[in-house]
């Protein structure tokens, strides 16, 4: 069972001209959805310095529990087990339980296609640019996607979604309570 996420951003791109071009290339678009998120870290708030955390992700389809740790920046520097629940309440109880510590709640608007295998997010975070995310099963089927969608791997970004939120836009979202669209502390 491979664990690793191989996947890229490009950061500040322009939603309605990427939608365009994911649409002339034949991609398939799996709609836009909002994402709710609760993020877990270790009592000792140590987590979010190595990279760690645990997340409740609830979106129309269902309720994802993951565990991610970001390694390293690079294509595929993130550790991520993830599998559906049926109950996030329970599960924040469980998890709870075990010692981890609600830190925050959390939203963003991602608009999802498929291009060629190839996993094309575009996300929308409160108070930040859009960005656009890959994921795939290699680097090479990364920058063919990249490539079609006229992107310049020059720019690409291996930072964590936190990482970008704090040192590209200076929100200190790891020491807030409430990163979403309504609530913002």
């Amino acid at each position: 069972m491979n664990n690793r996420e191989i996947e890229v951003r490009f950061l500040e791109i322009d939603k309605q001209l990427l939608i365009k071009k994911l649409s002339d290339l034949g991609a398939q678009d799996h709609g836009e959805d909002l994402l709710e998120e609760i993020i877990f870290y270790d009592k000792d708030h140590k987590w979010p310095d190595e990279g760690k955390f645990v997340r409740i992700r609830k979106d129309s389809k269902g309720v994802l529990l993951s565990y991610k740790h970001h390694q390293s920046e690079n294509i595929n520097g993130v550790e991520e087990i993830e599998f559906g629940i049926t109950d996030s309440e329970q599960a924040k109880v469980f998890l709870e339980k075990l010692g981890l510590i609600v830190f925050r709640y959390q939203q963003k608007k991602r608009h999802s296609f498929t291009l060629n295998g190839v996993t094309v997010d575009i996300d929308t975070w409160p108070k930040i640019p859009t960005y656009l995310e890959l994921e795939g099963s290699s680097e090479l089927e990364l920058k063919e996607a990249a490539g079609k969608l006229q992107l310049d791997w020059q720019e690409v970004v291996f930072k964590s979604a936190r990482t970008i939120i704090e040192e590209q836009y200076h929100i200190p979202v790891s020491s807030m309570k409430w990163f979403t669209f309504d609530k913002f502390e």
